[in-house]
This record gives C-alpha cells, structure tokens and sequence, in this order.
C-alpha cells in the first residue's frame, strides 16, 4: 500500500482510475457533491477538469495504491485570495469501498497535510457529513470541528445531509 502526490502528466494517465473511485463512492451513497444517476462519463469530465487544475498549479492531487490499483484519493487546494496565502483546503477524499478500512484514508490526509506544511501553509480546511466514517477519521487525526449546518448538502438520492466543517492547524 502507498500514497504518493500524482504529477500532472501520472493525473491524467489516471483519470479513469480517479473517475472509478469517485463512481463507486456515490454508488456507495456518499454525498460527494453529485446525484443518483451519476455516470463515468460525468465522472472523468470531474477529473479531467481536476487535472487541469493540476497542470495548471492550482492543486495537487494524492493517490492511495493497492499494488499499481488506485483505491483513494484527495486533493489539496491552495487557497487563490490574496488575504490567505497561509491556506488550504482539502477536498473530495474518497477511497473505493473495497479498500475501506485499511489506512488508506489515513494515509491520504498525511500526504496532504505534509505537502501543505512543505509549502509553508499552516491552517487547512474541509466539510464533511455529520456522523460518517470520514468525519470520525479527521477528529481522530486531530481536525477542530468547528460546527454544522443541518441540511447543508444532499445525499445522491435527494434527502438532506447535516455537513460538519472542520480545521486544522499545522
């Protein structure tokens, strides 16, 4: 098992892969920012325009790996407003349901949080749902939750979900 910052031109050999992971996760229910009837097709437009993105600078995007398998991934983006040059947000960690529970969330948020410190940022951001497996990952690894608003996003099928927001110093 492995985790490693994808460079631009690994990104966009991946772009299936990555689009797999997102697929699965919204199968799976994961309110991810897309609905039921979410398809591949949808899912490698998401990270094609991601992987621009990339190439551009703007973010970096991690991979967990099972062998040469990509099971997970989260991204990290720089905040662009001038006022917070200290800042980032982490988003979209998802790993396919097949590899769940085994340290690949984990060690995708420590990429992360390791190359946003190696690039002198000190303060991270992100959302997630109330109460899942994610939320309780992120306090475990010592994010701040700093609040929730009910009925923030929705999951795939179209029922409110509560979203926590966290934070986390580095």
């Amino acid at each position: 098992m492995s985790v490693r910052l994808l460079a631009p031109a690994e990104a966009r050999r991946r772009i299936p892969d990555l689009a797999a992971v997102l697929l699965d996760c919204v199968e799976g229910g994961a309110s991810v920012s897309f609905m039921d009837g979410f398809s591949m097709a949808e899912a490698v437009g998401f990270y094609a325009d991601v992987v621009e993105a990339v190439e551009a600078g703007q973010a970096y995007l991690f991979a967990a790996f099972e062998g040469d398998h990509l099971v997970g991934t989260v991204q990290l983006w720089p905040a662009d407003k001038p006022n917070q040059p200290h800042r980032c947000d982490i988003a979209k960690m998802l790993v396919h349901r097949d590899a769940r529970r085994a340290g690949h969330g984990e060690r995708l948020m420590r990429a992360a949080e390791a190359h946003a410190k190696s690039l002198g940022k000190s303060l991270l951001t992100l959302d997630t749902q109330e109460g899942d497996a994610a939320d309780r990952l992120y306090r475990r690894l010592g994010w701040q939750a700093i609040g929730t608003i009910p009925g923030y996003a929705l999951w795939p099928d179209g029922r409110p979900c509560d979203t926590v927001f966290f934070y986390k110093q580095i």
